[in-house]
């Protein structure tokens, strides 16, 4: 009898110990205003209007931007993605929108490229 009782405690000692290693960081980050520092790993910026803000993958990205840009409450009716027309769109219409024309890898990647160069024009060097 006296075999099981350590044996059920010591899980949830790592269980504990787990959340306390992951908790920290993260809340410390939260408490100061540093949520459009680029943490290590986030390599995907939502290019909302003046968001800024940093993801680890296009699909977060996509989720933030439908959630707290294109939620029902706050979609201003047109997107105000850095560099695209404001066409007046449904809010379905927007969904689907963000995920082909701004959440995709690539487009993630080449938005990044001109917010470095701070130059939408050329987005290519020419090879002359």
């Amino acid at each position: 009898f006296f075999q099981s009782t350590p044996a059920t405690s010591i899980p949830t000692v790592q269980v504990q110990g787990q959340q306390i290693n992951l908790q920290p960081p993260s809340y410390t980050a939260a408490s100061q205003h540093t949520e459009q520092m680029k943490k290590p790993g986030q390599n995907f910026m939502c290019l909302w209007q003046s968001c800024k803000k940093w993801f680890q993958t296009p699909s977060q990205v996509f989720y933030h931007a439908a959630t707290e840009h294109g939620g029902k409450d706050v979609y201003p009716g047109q997107c105000l993605w850095e560099g695209c027309e404001p066409f007046q769109r449904q809010r379905f219409s927007f969904i689907t929108h963000l995920q082909d024309k701004h959440c995709s890898r690539d487009a993630l990647l080449a938005g990044l490229k001109q917010d470095e160069h701070g130059q939408a024009g050329n987005q290519k060097p020419s090879n002359k």
